[in-house]
């Protein structure tokens, strides 16, 4: 443990930034879309949502394909993690950290947004924008977790490890993002993330059905990984990385024929240039 620690601090590092950046978006974005003082609360609830959904679904893409998220693999997901672990692509010390480093950084991006937006976050319209069952209960919140989790960990997996359309898999995911919270947000909150939800309770004190958030999505991509494995075998598994095209380390076991294998031992900058983040 105290070993990849010491060699791959960056990464954790990294890990917490996507979750807190996600969340920092989710919150302003939020605010900015359902707090009743906002300019464009007329706007039709639907298209307000649609608007949500892009705006989180470009973000992921963001994350995804800046170098940072670049460099470690931009899980930003517990469950994504968990499930990667499985497929024997993570070691059990940097899964760990992994998960850690998540949880720490998503409940860092909903403290940070409300010292910035204060009561506006707090408002019962905007709610920390907690991910909580909709109208028709827990039961329909968690088969509806179940089914994008388990879409988004089979997309993920057939098209990562396709030498035709690994490329674009972070776009893939952002697309399923936006869809997801403009058409499934009303039934769960659309979360499929344990991390996530986890931020977003914490902060505000609501835990409504916590627990479905933390098994469903854990549960369906664990799930997909298990249709992957019995439909093209273990070996099809490259990395556990979203995006390969790119010359940053790889701390998994990396099989990616391609740019997107480095040596482990090499250590670029952490900090990239402002300019060259995105």
């Amino acid at each position: 443990m105290l070993n990849a620690l010491k060699n791959h601090w960056p990464e954790y590092l990294i890990e917490a930034w996507c979750l807190f950046t996600f969340m920092i978006s989710a919150c302003f974005f939020g605010v900015l879309l359902f707090h009743p003082g906002s300019i464009l609360v007329r706007v039709p609830f639907p298209l307000r949502n649609l608007l949500m959904g892009v705006a989180m679904g470009s973000t992921a893409i963001g994350i995804i394909c800046s170098p940072w998220g670049k460099r470690s693999g931009a899980h930003f997901n517990p469950a994504v993690t968990l499930t990667f672990l499985r497929l024997g692509k993570v070691r059990r010390s940097d899964a760990g950290f992994y998960i850690v480093s998540q949880f720490v950084g998503g409940v860092s991006g909903v403290l940070f947004s409300w010292l910035i937006l204060g009561r506006l976050l707090a408002d019962s319209a905007v709610n920390f924008v907690v991910t909580v069952p909709g109208d028709y209960g827990v039961t329909v919140a968690f088969i509806a977790e179940l089914i994008i989790s388990f879409s988004m960990m089979a997309m993920i997996l057939f098209t990562s490890n396709s030498a035709r359309v690994s490329r674009l898999t972070p776009y893939f995911a952002g697309l399923l993002v936006a869809t997801y919270i403009s058409i499934e947000n009303p039934l769960s909150g659309m979360s499929m993330n344990p991390a996530r939800t986890f931020a977003s309770a914490a902060i505000g004190n609501i835990w409504t059905g916590w627990w479905v958030y933390f098994t469903a999505p854990t549960i369906a991509m664990l799930g997909a990984s298990e249709l992957f494995v019995r439909t093209r075998g273990l070996k099809a598994v490259l990395c556990a990385k979203l995006h390969h095209h790119n010359g940053a380390r790889c701390i998994f076991d990396c099989k990616f024929d391609g740019i997107g294998t480095v040596e482990v031992t090499k250590r670029p900058e952490l900090f990239p240039t402002v300019i060259g983040l995105f």
